[in-house]
């Protein structure tokens, strides 16, 4: 058996702004904050705990960072976008009107959004 094969992973994001991103994961996508300490505020996403941590200088990356698998991507993208969440349109993705891509010939659906620090997270069903 693999060292950490058995432990629970913890998902961390980082934020120059955390009152600002700790109501964006808590009100807009609906994440339940468990707690916060003086270097993040930390939210529970299915069992695995999310830390949104402050980082002053911090940059965000371009690419993905987190992904959260569910099994409806069209209602779960409408009831983000009603909460006030905009939807990532890349070129060359052919995603449709809801930036839903989904590759020819799959059932393999992913959108992309950005937290307010930048951060691109995902939605999918893979």
């Amino acid at each position: 058996m693999g060292i950490l094969q058995t432990a629970k992973p913890v998902a961390i994001i980082c934020t120059s702004d955390r009152p600002r991103a700790t109501k964006f994961y808590r009100d807009a996508l609906g994440l339940t904050l468990t707690s916060e300490d003086p270097y993040a505020a930390i939210f529970d996403v299915a069992g695995i705990p999310l830390r949104v941590s402050t980082v002053p200088d911090f940059k965000p990356h371009e690419h993905n960072v987190l992904g959260f698998k569910v099994p409806d991507v069209t209602a779960t993208v409408r009831a983000l976008r009603n909460n006030g969440v905009s939807f990532n349109i890349y070129e060359g993705f052919n995603q449709d009107d809801l930036g839903i891509m989904t590759p020819p010939g799959t059932t393999l659906q992913v959108a992309w959004f950005n937290d307010p620090d930048g951060n691109v997270l995902s939605i999918t069903n893979a």
